[in-house]
């Protein structure tokens, strides 16, 4: 999965080490501060505030802001820090270093910061969300400010972020801002009213495993190869991709050349193509034997037509394509574009089309992550006069230009999203951290509840803030619904691995299971995940009373043939998401383990179950499927309630590990 539509590849990833930020000091004194801190920022209100910077060594350097002063003496590795006395929400401020040089930050505010990680449903641009057109031209509060911190993999620790600049909240450029942050934002400051600052490290398609801390990878046994075997620089890393990158190629297309070759006649209507393999499509090719392949793929397929079909005007569905597409029919181009989210459609003027035999043939360029076709296999097909013809299925492939990467990206192993865009952070005093992110570890659900877990603790540790509050998105509903199979699915199970985080303190969860798209990764609401998170927050600052989750299975008990399921946090009483509508997303298993539809009503506090096919119920499952869209329990004030199973069985996920 790519990066925000905004970017598929994500900002140009930059290496600054040390000695870079120190070069010009031997002709001229230097005084700087990190790359986080700049003019429009959000400051921690409440907390000792800690700056820091590099300068030449030697020099005193004087910090001031709001009146608070102190100063430093900078040693002889050049990196220097200061603490500054805690501030009330309030500013605009003027922040002022002064040494051999003087540095002056203009309208620095104090208020809230919150850390904004996981992958693209967190970065998902407010502009690109059902809401976003009138939120992006709707008067703003500048008292809001977004820093979209550039995305970088390192392999080593950095110790300082990107340059980047902080954005204020105004109409036309909140396009931009993450939406889930920019919602849950305005949320809090209508019910605090103090400025917030949002630093957005979220990075589209990331492992959970790519945001670990070195040391604690170097910890785990379950990583620490990973990251022992990583290479000692970016030289020997592009070496080695390319090694890997053909290795993989003379296994998926054994005696076909992918460098140096003519590709002119692979757009032509004719059999050139029997000797190439075959991808399913729409599905990305990572997952179909070319893991880490970006570059140039072309893909063709045949059809027949009939005289009637192939009689006039006629359009081409192509699903979507990750990231651009050049697309031919017998031999004439007939369109192309860039963008993974864009549904594409091109018209196949008359004439083309023929009776008999016919070619699509496409050129497909991939930037980076997620590769080739991917969205609704009904929507790849051809609408001609007679009817759609079908095109989901399998198509011919080639890879004609690997693009060997030579820097690493998030998922190249574990920490490297980490040692680029929050190592640099550490230090820096938070009110609390979001994280939207497990779509990318579905396929190893079972061990992503520890590893969530130690992150969480970890990143604690490294803010030195042992009750940060840390607030997450369950996997929203994904996955078309005929695919569910009852009681089972890779997302259920990720579900359930983020609820088990629940067990540490001043943790939340927001429930998205109603706010899903069958066909698309990234559901568009983005507000009502926003304001759960927000009345998740207040609730942990004791600013809302109300609970801010759904219904919660307390117990469960077998009364006869009937399996009663007892909730906590009802508040209101339990009751289904619209009136009137049947009780739906529960199922009953016996002893056997297999699991059927069950019938439910509601009694009280408690849901009862039964099911014809389990007259001995011993479990059950609610909203255990992929894609739990119809499922529809929620507490009287609308939260809905999350999916959950009152058994302890071993999951089929169980024993997958990094990189499975």
């Amino acid at each position: 999965m790519t990066a925000a539509p905004s970017s598929p590849l994500g900002p140009r990833r930059w290496l600054l080490p040390l000695a870079l930020a120190l070069a010009a000091t031997s002709t001229q004194a230097e005084v700087r501060l990190a790359n986080i801190f700049g003019e429009h920022m959000v400051l921690q209100r409440e907390q000792p505030i800690r700056l820091w910077g590099w300068a030449t060594p030697g020099q005193t350097l004087a910090v001031q802001l709001a009146g608070r002063k102190a100063s430093v003496r900078v040693p002889a590795d050049g990196r220097w820090a200061v603490r500054l006395a805690a501030l009330p929400a309030g500013g605009p401020h003027r922040l002022i270093v002064a040494g051999d040089q003087r540095i002056e930050l203009k309208d620095v505010l104090v208020g809230d910061v919150w850390l904004l990680g996981g992958q693209s449903n967190m970065e998902w641009p407010l502009s690109a969300t059902d809401t976003g057109p009138q939120e992006d031209g709707s008067p703003q509060n500048p008292q809001l400010r977004h820093l979209r911190v550039p995305l970088r993999a390192s392999l080593q620790p950095q110790a300082d972020i990107a340059p980047a600049d902080w954005a204020v909240a105004e109409a036309g450029k909140v396009g931009s801002f993450s939406a889930v942050g920019y919602h849950f934002a305005r949320r809090m400051q209508l019910a605090q009213g103090v400025p917030i600052g949002l630093i957005n490290t979220a990075w589209g398609g990331s492992h959970l495993e790519t945001w670990v801390r070195q040391d604690a990878a170097l910890a785990d046994p379950e990583l620490a190869g990973a990251v022992r075997a990583l290479p000692a620089d970016v030289t020997q890393f592009t070496r080695l991709r390319r090694q890997q990158i053909e290795a993989r190629l003379q296994r998926w297309q054994p005696g076909l050349p992918w460098t140096g070759v003519d590709t002119r006649r692979w757009s032509e209507a004719g059999d050139i193509d029997a000797d190439w393999p075959t991808l399913q499509a729409p599905q990305v090719w990572e997952s179909q034997g070319l893991a880490d392949l970006d570059g140039i793929v072309w893909m063709r397929r045949r059809i027949e037509l009939s005289a009637s079909q192939a009689a006039g005007a006629a359009s081409l569905h192509l699903a979507k394509v990750d990231d651009c597409d050049e697309v031919w029919v017998n031999g004439q181009r007939v369109g192309g574009q860039c963008g993974y989210e864009r549904p594409r459609r091109y018209e196949v003027a008359p004439g083309l089309l023929r009776a008999g035999a016919n070619w699509i043939a496409v050129r497909i360029t991939d930037t980076g992550g997620g590769g080739g076709f991917h969205g609704d296999p009904a929507a790849m097909r051809l609408d001609t006069p007679a009817g759609a013809v079908p095109l989901a299925g399998t198509w011919r492939a080639r890879v004609a230009e690997p693009l060997v990467a030579t820097e690493p990206t998030a998922n190249d192993a574990p920490t490297l999203a980490h040692n680029g865009l929050i190592a640099p952070l550490q230090g820096l005093p938070l009110r609390g951290v979001l994280w939207y992110q497990g779509e990318s570890n579905t396929g190893r659900a079972a061990a992503y509840a520890g590893g969530f877990q130690r992150l969480i603790q970890d990143w604690r540790g490294q803010f030195q803030q042992p009750q940060l509050p840390f607030l997450f998105v369950q996997l929203a509903s994904f996955l078309p619904l005929q695919d569910n199979r009852l009681g089972e699915g890779g997302w259920a199970e990720l579900r359930d691995a983020q609820a088990q985080a629940l067990k540490l303190p001043h943790t939340g969860m927001a429930v998205a299971i109603d706010v899903g798209d069958a066909n698309d990764i990234h559901p568009r609401n983005k507000r009502t995940l926003g304001d759960r998170l927000a009345a998740l927050a207040l609730h942990d600052m004791g600013l809302r009373e109300a609970p801010a989750s759904g219904p919660r299975l307390a117990r469960s008990e077998v009364r006869g043939k009937e399996l009663w399921l007892q909730f906590s946090a009802t508040a209101g009483g339990l009751r289904t998401a619209r009136a009137g509508e049947a009780l739906h997303g529960f199922a009953l298993s016996g002893a056997d383990r297999r699991f059927f539809a069950a019938q439910a009503r509601i009694d009280g506090d408690h849901v009862v179950l039964s099911s014809p096919d389990v007259p001995v119920p011993v479990a059950a499952r609610y909203a255990w499927v992929d894609n739990p869209s119809e499922s529809n329990l929620v507490a009287g004030d609308g939260l809905p309630a999350a999916p959950f199973r009152s058994d302890d069985w071993a999951l089929p996920s169980q024993g997958k590990r990094y990189p499975e």
